[in-house]
């Protein structure tokens, strides 16, 4: 294999994690300057953001991506003039790194899109450099200037070029690649010609001592080792960012020859600990590893012959260490010694395919399936030990099943926090002045559902901004603040969780929206609905109140679409608004898409399964069918209050009579009650879903279906539309539960 061929495949086998890496770090951006523009003197997250520049320039470096890396320094370099406090962070600065936020995102997409090929951007990023030069040189004081052919209007040096702009300093680098290096697709070649365009490498020299004999040595496995001088104005920062992508495939160590011997001794006192005094030097960057095992070899020599010397003295006459710097390694170590400090708790992180993860939640299902079938088996044998066993096993599946959906849960807050550059630009298209508020965003839900509800999330956001908050004067001239708030929450509640989009704007204008309404004969020319009919209509396909078609709005497609998308995630959304004052929109949907507990109950011969956090209790009662409207509906009084009823049996037209006493099970669902009457309670149940076959989507108030371990389907409730049926117009006496009807 070639150089040549060896270099793209390199580049085929890493490039993804680099996408991955610089997604994020491009996110984390985006972040940090909207946090910014509500707290402007908050220097960390200037030293964040350079951070994050910084790390995307140094792996695109690797990658030769020179387009990425080209423009990225200039960001960083308007950055860094930040972070000195040469700049002030305005508005216009802000809008500017955010638009080259995205230009970043571009070139990454196109890296992994393309092979960095294409560059259809070309001339917007030229005037995005421009624009960078030209805030930068705003901030160059006259000093560090200085007047001089050609020097005015000169472009920002690039990173191969900037160490004949500065006084440059000597480093000794030392890299000692880990076995795996070849095998996760590095190449130590690669990273050594991106660290000679910091500067110039004056000499190098390889470790050769570790390479085994030809004959013991694995083409794969990686044994290289160099060390080399650089002379540079890069920082330790920079440097060690090159060698950032290899992570812990590589041990490096980077000194400055000529440093100040204070300097060090300082940085050993606040290092972590450390077992030997060799490796506290190395750790600090006073020594090289060859270094200390040349030393090492030189004791053990003087050693034998007689003559013992200690290792920090070897080290003081070979490797030229000062004693200042020794004798605070031997103070570390001492301090060490007499510590007996717990060790710290091991956190770290892996990544895995959600392909992977999705694999194994399919299989747990099954497993919970077939788990539920060897127990009712064992029942049925009504042998104890058998019976006991399969418990146990139950048990240690439902731990597995707990553990399992908690790998796929992740905080919405992260799905949140991408609406607040929503929020600025679309606010500054519309001209309006409007502040978003999130809380609940440590709410978990699954990561299926995260991942779906954004876009429909994206509507509503928009929309609010849009239809709902006023503009400035406007809202002035109603005696509310000329700053619109938008509030984005999560909570849990009832097994499920609750996302509410509110603000406070002029709320949902019924009047108009009636009207709309009449002309689309959506509803009947001088039929008034109630308010809450009425607001619901903004849910129909097409509808719209938009007197002229926008890039936002006056199309008809959106509120349906996010109806759908909900409904499709066994979800539900409700409005409620109140004119002039604003709307709020809350949404509903299960925690997850794949296993719930759940409370399995008969009617009949058929089956029927209530999420298990929505049963609030169950009573015995007499049925009286007769009492029942066409659905099945009734109201009873449970302790003082109006409980809607639905009897299962009526509302689906089940066959087969009903036993002598039913039994009536309390859901609380969107914040209300209502009572199911069922015929027979069989208990707490492991729910696999399963989603429902085309037929019976249109079936109200079922949501999925489960396969019990005797091979029955059972019929997931959807708790939310049941309790509207419930409670919609119910007809028929109210009497008192367990009195005769």
């Amino acid at each position: 294999m070639n150089n040549s061929d060896y270099d793209a495949s390199f580049i085929a086998e890493t490039l993804p994690a680099f996408v991955s890496e610089a997604t994020e770090q491009t996110d984390l951006f985006e972040q940090l300057l909207l946090q910014l523009e509500d707290d402007p003197d908050g220097g960390e997250m200037l030293d964040a953001l350079f951070r994050c520049a910084h790390t995307v320039k140094g792996s695109a470096g690797i990658f030769g991506l020179e387009r990425l890396v080209d423009f990225t320094h200039h960001v960083e370099s308007l950055l860094d003039r930040l972070r000195e406090g040469e700049l002030t962070l305005t508005a216009e600065l802000n809008t500017l790194l955010l638009q080259s936020n995205d230009e970043i995102r571009w070139l990454v997409n196109s890296a992994a899109a393309a092979g960095d090929a294409q560059d259809a951007n070309a001339q917007s990023r030229a005037e995005l450099v421009r624009r960078l030069q030209a805030a930068g040189a705003a901030a160059r004081a006259p000093s560090l200037n200085p007047a001089g052919p050609g020097s005015a209007g000169t472009e920002e040096p690039a990173p191969a070029v900037a160490a004949v702009c500065s006084v440059s300093r000597r480093w000794h680098v030392s890299a000692h690649f880990g076995a795996a290096t070849f095998r996760d697709g590095m190449d130590p070649l690669a990273i050594l010609n991106y660290v000679r365009r910091m500067g110039t490498v004056p000499g190098i020299a390889c470790d050769v001592e570790a390479i085994p004999p030809l004959g013991a040595l694995d083409p794969e496995n990686c044994h290289l080792a160099y060390e080399f001088s650089l002379d540079t104005v890069a920082t330790r920062a920079e440097i060690e960012a090159a060698f950032s992508f290899v992570g812990e495939d590589c041990r490096l160590q980077l000194f400055e020859p000529q440093a100040n011997a204070l300097e060090f001794a300082d940085l050993i006192a606040s290092m972590p600990d450390n077992p030997r005094l060799g490796d506290i030097l190395i750790a600090a960057g006073a020594i090289t590893p060859l270094q200390l095992e040349q030393a090492l070899k030189s004791q053990s020599q003087a050693a034998a012959g007689g003559n013992a010397t200690l290792i920090g003295r070897v080290l003081q006459e070979q490797a030229g260490v000062d004693a200042t710097v020794i004798d605070a390694a031997v103070q570390r170590q001492q301090r060490q010694r007499g510590a007996s400090a717990a060790p710290a708790e091991d956190n770290r992180f892996i990544r895995v395919q959600a392909s992977r993860l999705d694999a194994v939640i399919n299989l747990l299902g099954e497993l919970v399936i077939a788990s539920a079938g060897a127990s009712l088996l064992a029942r049925q044998s009504r042998q104890r030990k058998q019976v006991e066993a399969n418990a146990q096993v139950g048990r240690l599946v439902e731990e597995i099943r707990n553990g399992t959906l908690q790998l796929r849960m992740v905080p919405i807050g992260e799905t949140f926090a991408r609406f607040r550059r929503v929020v600025r630009d679309t606010a500054a298209e519309l001209g309006k002045d409007a502040a978003l508020e999130i809380s609940g965003g440590e709410t978990e839900l699954d990561k299926s559902v995260v991942e779906r509800i954004a876009d429909p999330l994206m509507h509503l956001v928009r929309n609010a901004l849009d239809h709902g908050l006023e503009p400035a004067a406007e809202r002035l001239a109603g005696g509310k603040p000329a700053q619109g708030r938008l509030t984005l929450s999560a909570c849990h509640e009832s097994g499920s969780i609750l996302i509410r989009i509110a603000d406070d704007g002029r709320g949902i204008q019924r009047d108009k929206v009636l009207r709309t309404a009449w002309e689309r004969g959506l509803v009947e020319r001088g039929v008034v609905p109630t308010d809450a009919e009425i607001d619901r209509l903004i849910f129909e396909a097409g509808f719209s109140t938009a007197e002229k078609v926008t890039n936002l709005s006056g199309r008809g497609v959106g509120m349906d679409v996010v109806r759908r998308n909900i409904e499709a995630l066994r979800g539900s959304i409700t409005i409620e608004s109140v004119e002039g004052k604003g709307s709020c929109i809350e949404i509903r949907l299960p925690l997850t898409l794949a296993i719930i507990d759940g409370f399995l109950v008969g009617v009949g011969s058929s089956k029927f399964i209530f999420p298990l956090d929505s049963v609030v209790e169950v009573i015995e009662a007499r049925g009286d069918p007769a009492r029942c409207d066409a659905r099945g509906r009734r109201c009873v009084e449970l302790r003082g209050h109006v409980l809607p009823v639905v009897d299962l049996r009526c509302l689906y037209g089940l066959d087969g009579p009903a036993p002598a006493r039913v039994s009536t099970v309390v859901i609380r669902a969107s914040g209300q009650r209502y009572g199911v009457v069922v015929d027979a309670l069989l208990g707490q149940h492991q729910t696999v879903i399963k989603p429902l076959s085309r037929m019976f989507r249109s079936l109200r108030g079922i949501s999925g279906s489960s396969i019990l371990g005797n091979g029955e389907v059972a019929l997931i409730v959807d708790v939310s539309t049941l309790g509207d049926l419930a409670a919609a117009a119910p007809s028929g006496k109210t009497h008192r539960i367990g009195e005769p009807s």
